[in-house]
């Protein structure tokens, strides 16, 4: 291996979805088997002793493309140099904790972050914000970093666009691979807006393969609904699933997105793409060209999918409010 290692942050690394995705990450799942990693492991300054455990076990691994592992509790320390970062430790939503609270509680975890990352991550750095609610606080991110440019911060939505494939595939009895072409529209919420209209299934109309009731009474709220029908199930969150979408993610992003498909990215809106205005983050039909995420352009809008969208866009301009509110933008 010639190349020079690229450096990797995953923050919250000894989480769930953190430990989830270390793994795969060390083994070349994003860059591909012939580029080395260097990890660097963020951690609150309690869970330092944890994040040790999993450097152990990922020197254990013996993975080929794993150079170094560094932990960290000083995001100063932990983007230094970073390629690219996940975002993955955030505030979870407590028993009867307000929106505002919610995301009060998170800027002050992904605003010194995103600082960080201004100050110290390499000239290429891509972001992705795993931890919820993912699209207010990867603007939050992006706000707190205003030499990186806006694009360079996303929101993980690709467990979303997954879900729905998953869904679809099960439903006409189709395999995931048949299926192209799939968004979701908007948050990464129950307010998202999950869209077959332009979808094949083997080349065929998915729209020709269900019902309208099973689009709306089905297919859309399970999709939006799937993690808390996941918590009731399992007894636990969706860490895996999580951690495979922002694989997913990242390796579209740095290798590029398969020709003749899109998939679904969390992306800060400049104000041209859909009427959606500018200055939020949020889920569109996109495909990945020499390392930059670009808006799928041109897709006919109905009335259902104007809609939805229009709903998504009022919610996040709602969560804008309150950062602007909090002195977070």
């Amino acid at each position: 291996m010639a190349q020079a290692p690229v450096t990797v942050t995953v923050t919250g690394a000894a989480g769930n979805i953190g430990y989830s995705l270390l793994f795969r990450i060390a083994e070349g799942a994003v860059f591909g088997p012939d580029v080395p990693v260097n990890l660097r492991l963020l951690e609150i300054t309690p869970a330092l002793n944890a994040a040790k455990g999993v450097a152990m076990e990922l020197a254990d691994s013996a993975f080929n493309t794993l150079y170094d592992v560094d932990i960290f509790d000083d995001p100063n320390k932990a983007f230094e140099g970073t390629n690219l970062a996940l975002l993955v430790g955030a505030m979870p939503r407590k028993k009867g904790m307000e929106r505002a609270d919610l995301i009060s509680a998170n800027g002050g975890i992904f605003g010194p972050q995103g600082r960080a990352i201004n100050d110290h991550a390499a000239d290429d750095v891509k972001v992705t914000v795993v931890g919820n609610p993912a699209n207010t606080n990867a603007l939050i991110a992006a706000k707190a970093a205003p030499d990186v440019p806006n694009e360079r911060f996303t929101a993980m939505m690709r467990l979303d666009h997954t879900r729905a494939i998953s869904q679809l595939a099960e439903k006409v009895g189709a395999r995931n691979e048949d299926i192209k072409k799939l968004v979701v529209w908007g948050n990464h919420s129950a307010d998202q807006h999950p869209d077959i209209s332009y979808t094949t299934v083997n080349g065929k109309n998915a729209v020709d393969l269900v019902d309208d009731a099973w689009v709306n009474d089905v297919f859309r709220p399970r999709v939006a609904k799937r993690g808390a029908e996941i918590i009731e199930v399992r007894g636990a969150s969706s860490a895996a699933s999580a951690a495979s979408g922002a694989i997913a993610h990242s390796r579209d992003w740095v290798q590029g997105t398969p020709e003749g498909d899109f998939t679904t990215v969390g992306m800060y809106s400049d104000g041209s793409h859909y009427g959606v205005p500018e200055g939020i983050v949020f889920g569109f039909p996109a495909v990945s060209r020499n390392g930059a995420w670009e808006v799928v352009d041109g897709l006919e809008i109905s009335e259902a999918t104007q809609a939805g969208i229009d709903k998504n866009v009022k919610a996040l301009q709602e969560e804008f409010a309150i950062i602007q509110s909090l002195g977070l933008a």
